[in-house]
């Protein structure tokens, strides 16, 4: 035993040679998600390569913010970017310096930029060490210098020449392929990022690819991009100094806010979004005298705030959450300055709009009616729900939330919803059970469309699920990052998918919003001989697969996920898993399309269906 503790004590010894230190660069490649978060391959809205782009778009909006140059080009091609604005130019004896030394920059304690985004003077490094090639050039009064690089090493410098280029920079990357795997730029979250960026700087003009994104009425904008229903009244509109917020209601169950600071959209709240709730839930309260409760008040709010702080202080480098307390180092607090904001405006305008105010009133009638009746309803049925953990047979947790719901990999977390027992085995037996949880189904869930929330409650496959998920309070709580749909490739499992869909539209519309619901695509044929096999997702796979194999190939189509063994589910839940995201837009009119496909319209769906039918006869003679 002595020897054992011996041996173990030389294996784990502490010396000098164990200390370190790395240049800036090296720490940004070993250590990347300190500075850009997850890294991704482009799926998700949050992966890394998007924030490569936002923190060369945060320089070109910091130069519009302080009043220099009115348009910005984005280009994206072939997984290259190209950013160029028309602001005053990085000073040309400082490229270099800029680019390529850590904590360097024009914004510390400076009057050239006041209330902007980066002032860590870390964003643009970090890009520059996590692209296999970056280009900056700056053109600053018909003179220019360009340094190329490649993974922050320089590999060109050129003189300050001439240019007959407008003042501005130019900044090209392509995102290391050693770091960003497969990666691709999906057009939907990068327009989604440059919309952000126009409702929040009214009168500037962002192209990309071609495509031109302006606007006039800013948060306004924002909010009627963002609705997929009607809302209830006009969108109430108030600006002041510093500040402006807009907010209305419509026929959902949850809160929806949109905040940002400087421009940076906090995605995550902060300060300012929990100063802007609380300040609106007291001054409805205090206009109609009652002692309505809040989440009644809150109830289907959508809403956006915007506020301007000198030198904000954010919880991380990728500033998706605002610290800060005061408004500036001689300024209000930032619970004040809304408050005080919020109490004067909100007051006044609901004091003349009498027809919002009695819109109002009406839906927060309707809200404290519905809490009621839910809070009626069995405790025993809720505290079932809020128990279930890995001893419930329909959901088999991942290790990450066995003891920690707040675990940094939780942007790995995912969740597949199967349906019946074979299908929840496979992925069960194939997952990686640290990060992959299993919720089984029995049957087709319920059709909830036109049905209250007391549904959820009362129903034991929702009551299960959305306890399981975490939601019931809101996403504050969501347990996976990613909630999977997985369920068999015939008629019944996508009528499965259109009921989960339905059922979160209803109820959890944000979760689709946020960009948190995925479709899990397997493989319909399995096509192999003695020495190869292709897993093949369409007909188009199916017929190249055979064309390369020859004719006597081996051809198996799944009915079923339980039909595929989990050995070879391994390779379609692992690192090549195949995932659809389920996302909403403003022109999808959701409450007309369920509607539509989930109402009780059955003749009018029939002949739809009848006059949009294709068989397999059709296809083939096509």
């Amino acid at each position: 035993m002595n020897e054992l503790n011996s041996a173990l004590q030389q294996e784990t010894e502490y010396t000098d040679d164990d200390i370190k230190s790395l240049e800036w660069r090296e720490h940004i490649r070993l250590r990347p998600t300190m500075y850009i978060g997850g890294l991704g391959d482009g799926t998700s809205p949050d992966d890394g390569i998007y924030i490569l782009l936002k923190e060369v778009l945060d320089n070109s909006i910091d130069e519009y913010i302080m009043g220099y140059g009115k348009s910005i080009s984005v280009t994206i091609d072939e997984g290259t970017v190209t950013v160029r604005d028309y602001g005053r130019g990085v000073p040309l004896n400082s490229v270099v310096d800029v680019s390529s030394r850590m904590n360097t920059g024009g914004k510390y304690d400076s009057n050239a930029f006041k209330k902007t985004v980066g002032l860590n003077g870390v964003g643009i490094k970090a890009v520059n060490a996590l692209s296999s090639y970056f280009q900056i050039i700056s053109y600053r009064e018909k003179e220019c210098k360009k340094v190329e690089y490649h993974t922050a090493i320089i590999i060109s410098e050129s003189e300050i020449e001439d240019t007959t280029e407008k003042n501005g920079t130019l900044v090209t990357f392509t995102p290391d392929s050693e770091k960003f795997v497969d990666y691709v730029y999906r057009d939907e979250f990068v327009e989604s990022l440059l919309k952000n960026y126009v409702f929040l700087n009214a009168g500037l003009t962002i192209t990309y690819n071609g495509k031109t994104f302006y606007s006039e009425n800013g948060l306004v904008d924002l909010l009627n991009e963002n609705m997929t229903t009607e809302p209830l009244y006009p969108v109430i509109h108030l600006k002041g100094h510093d500040i402006e917020v807009v907010i209305t209601h419509i026929n959902q169950y949850r809160e929806e806010y949109y905040s940002f600071v400087n421009g940076q959209y906090t995605k995550d709240g902060g300060t300012h979004l929990s100063a802007f709730r609380e300040s609106v839930g007291r001054v409805v309260k205090e206009y109609y005298n009652k002692n309505f409760e809040y989440s009644d008040i809150r109830s289907g709010i959508v809403a956006a705030i915007s506020i301007k702080v000198v030198e904000p202080l954010f919880a991380n480098q990728t500033k998706t959450k605002l610290n800060s307390r005061d408004m500036g180092p001689e300024g209000p607090t930032i619970v004040k300055f809304i408050s005080d904001f919020i109490k004067k405006e909100l007051d006044n305008y609901l004091h003349i709009n009498t027809e919002t105010s009695d819109i109002l009133l009406r839906k927060i009638l309707e809200s404290e009616k519905e809490r009621k009746a839910i809070a009626g309803i069995s405790k025993l049925a809720r505290e079932r729900a809020k128990k279930v953990n890995l001893h419930n047979k329909k959901l088999r947790d991942c290790r990450l939330h066995l003891n920690d719901t707040k675990s940094e990999n939780k942007d790995d977390s995912c969740i597949f919803i199967t349906e019946g027992d074979s299908a929840s085995g496979s992925i069960t037996k194939s997952r990686d059970p640290n990060l992959q949880a299993v919720f089984s189904l029995r049957g087709k869930p319920l059709n909830c469309f036109g049905l209250t929330k007391k549904v959820v409650y009362e129903n034991e496959e929702f009551n299960l699920l959305q306890a399981a998920l975490n939601i019931e309070d809101g996403l504050d709580g969501l347990r996976y990052n990613k909630v999977i749909i997985a369920t068999d490739a015939d008629v019944d499992g996508m009528h499965i998918r259109l009921l989960l869909i339905t059922f979160f539209l209803q109820f959890f519309p944000d979760l689709i919003k946020r960009n948190h619901v995925y479709i899990l695509q397997t493989p319909l044929f399995r096509v192999r001989n003695k020495q190869k096999t292709f897993y093949c997702y369409s007909e188009d796979e199916r017929i190249k697969a055979i064309t390369q194999l020859g004719k006597n190939a081996e051809i198996t189509r799944f009915k079923g996920l339980g039909e595929i063994s989990p050995d070879e589910f391994k390779n379609f839940i692992g690192k090549n898993i195949r995932l659809d995201p389920v996302s909403m837009k403003k022109e999808d009119l959701i409450k007309e399309m369920l509607e539509f496909y989930m109402g009780k319209n059955t003749m009018d769906r029939q002949n739809f269906i009848i006059r949009n039918l294709v068989v397999e006869e059709d296809l083939v003679n096509e």
